[in-house]
């Protein structure tokens, strides 16, 4: 009896001890950072297109058989560089045409002339009638007018004949060929010869907001707005250049403004038709809170963080967002410098939740 109420008493005993003891506290591991302040830039950003600065459609302006080509299709060419020649021999044979006219009108002139003068002597003497006089003073005029559409055909013929060597307009860089040696061409034919891009330097187009466009206007009338060009896959700057356009109208039916920026493009990273993500640079927020943009959430009362506090706690906190820039995020308000949020993990908190820091950036 006795060994049983002992066994008894020490059996409950345990189980009062075992009834006190607290189930071990959960916490939530995450990764966390510190919102930090310095100056960040504010940014617009948007999708562009490149276009080259100048597009010169090359045309013949005479016809005839194409007999030479003097560049590669695809390859720079420099202003006043020979493009293409036309068999030119029917244009010399004109302006030998037009020459021969002018050496005979000349000698009709210069007989009506000296006739004209003959006449004018002897109508003071009364030999001839101020009637034949004014004849041939009619002819010497009418034989100088000849003479002088002589001289205007053969201009003419020279300007014809010098079409037959075309020209490059401008430095830039060559297409596809249309025309090759040997085929007939038509003066201003609707397809070109050959379709010339200048693409150093080079033009980048594209649209913000009409909300924007006071700053907009601000910037471009006293200084040149930094612009940077990526690629619209993603990864690093590839081009650097500043707007050189505002639009004078926005579009009522995006709502937009067009802007273009000019970029140096020496080293041909950026090609007419290419699509690039493009930053524009408008100012610079000094002492700006800035926190990783993963730590920022969307709930259904809007954007906010997961703040931790000294006990480990976390707190749900209501932010704004003035402005994100790729990983980073200017804040409004709702944080304060120096606070820890958290960056990774929040699925699996609430507001009671204790944490675990494994890894803080």
């Amino acid at each position: 009896m006795k060994r049983f109420t002992i066994t008894a008493v020490v059996a409950l005993a345990v189980a009062c001890s075992g009834a006190k003891q607290k189930p071990p506290e959960e916490r939530v591991p995450v990764t966390v950072a510190v919102a930090s302040q310095k100056d960040m830039p504010t940014q617009l950003r948007a999708i562009g297109s490149v276009q080259p600065i100048s597009t010169v459609q090359v045309r013949a302006l005479v016809g005839g058989q194409m007999t030479k080509v003097w560049f590669r299709e695809g390859e720079d060419v420099r202003r006043g560089q020979m493009l293409f020649s036309i068999d030119p021999r029917p244009y010399q044979a004109a302006l030998m045409q037009a020459q021969a006219n002018l050496a005979r009108d000349e000698a009709q002139l210069k007989n009506a002339q000296a006739e004209a003068a003959r006449y004018a002597e002897l109508v003071k003497k009364d030999y001839v009638t101020r009637e034949d006089y004014d004849r041939i003073s009619s002819g010497a005029e009418s034989a100088k007018a000849v003479v002088a559409a002589d001289r205007a055909n053969i201009q003419n013929a020279q300007l014809q004949l010098s079409y037959c060597d075309i020209r490059s307009p401008m430095d830039g860089r060559t297409g596809s060929l249309q025309i090759h040696a040997g085929n007939i061409v038509k003066a201003n034919d609707t397809i070109p010869l050959v379709t010339i891009n200048q693409v150093t330097p080079i033009y980048v187009q594209f649209a913000f907001p009409e909300h924007d466009l006071t700053t907009l206007r601000a910037k471009t009338g006293s200084e040149s707005i930094p612009v940077t060009a990526t690629p619209a896959s993603g990864g690093t700057t590839i081009e650097s250049g500043r707007v050189t356009f505002l639009d004078n109208a926005v579009d009522p039916q995006t709502g937009t403004i067009t802007l273009k920026a000019t970029f140096p493009n020496v080293d041909r990273a950026l090609w007419p038709g290419q699509f690039v993500n493009v930053v524009a640079t408008l100012a610079t927020q000094a002492n700006a809170i800035v926190i990783p943009s993963q730590a920022v959430q969307v709930g259904q009362r809007g954007q906010y963080v997961y703040v931790v506090k000294a006990d480990a706690g976390v707190e749900m906190r209501p932010v704004t967002v003035a402005q994100s820039l790729g990983d980073l995020t200017i804040v409004g308000s709702g944080i304060a410098a120096g606070e820890t949020v958290v960056t990774d993990g929040q699925i699996r908190l609430t507001p009671k939740s204790k944490v675990e820091v494994k890894n803080k950036v």
